[in-house]
């Protein structure tokens, strides 16, 4: 594939799914501007995640530290460009993390979040964070439990970062039907945490390539999109 077809795939992969997104929340009564693509660049190199850039797409998502900060670097002169940090991410990487200014999306435990807040302070920034929350209630996955939710959000007023939401994954194996199900608990979650602590959180990460129609139905603002960016490109995983 020359690079002109494969920038032509990418063009026409990213358009297809912002249709199917405005398509999919007009059909449930939302306003498709209130929902986010991020698009998953970490199946790809640099050179494919520009090509995706150019595509259109002006924030991506990076599971792997390592990846963002590479990428991140490299991709200075593409503007707008906005980093998300979808993955685990350790305490001993934060700093270096929060050089990218990314919005991350899987704080999973008080003592990341504190490393958070403690490294941004000394930057001078404040980071925008979500609370990753084990919805599905698989042993496998990490994130707080829904439980646990209310008292971390009620302890949580420091400086250096903002908790804007929650996010969620479908459990291992889930089918969409089930998929929603679970999207749902997570902003019936949320709804009941902004009434009992007061607090505003307008984000709801959820959904990813299988199941992020199910996702926008369930209330998403943001969609996780990844391997569906790059078909015909790479190799599904």
């Amino acid at each position: 594939m020359t690079e002109k077809q494969t920038q032509q795939r990418i063009t026409h992969n990213w358009q297809s799914v912002q249709q199917q997104v405005r398509e999919t929340a007009i059909a449930c009564a939302r306003d498709p501007g209130s929902i986010r693509i991020i698009g998953v660049s970490k199946y790809v190199d640099e050179k494919l995640t520009r090509a995706l850039t150019s595509a259109g797409c002006c924030e991506l998502g990076e599971s792997r530290p390592q990846l963002m900060w590479q990428k991140s670097q490299a991709m200075q002169d593409v503007t707008p460009l906005g980093w998300h940090m979808i993955g685990h991410l350790q305490r001993n990487k934060v700093r270096r993390t929060l050089r990218c200014t990314p919005t991350i999306h899987s704080v999973d435990s008080e003592r990341l979040l504190s490393a958070i807040a403690d490294e941004a302070v000394l930057q001078g920034i404040c980071i925008d964070v979500l609370l990753e929350v084990n919805i599905s209630g698989d042993q496998a996955k990490t994130g707080f439990l829904p439980e646990a939710l209310q008292s971390v959000l009620e302890s949580r007023h420091q400086s250096g970062l903002e908790i804007r939401g929650l996010m969620a994954m479908a459990g291992w194996g889930t089918d969409p039907s089930a998929a929603r199900k679970q999207f749902e608990k997570t902003r019936e979650l949320r709804d009941q945490l902004e009434i009992s602590t007061g607090r505003q959180l307008p984000e709801l990460s959820m959904g990813m390539s299988g199941d992020y129609q199910e996702a926008i139905q369930a209330g998403a603002t943001m969609v996780r999109i990844g391997s569906t960016l790059f078909d015909g490109v790479i190799e599904r995983n």
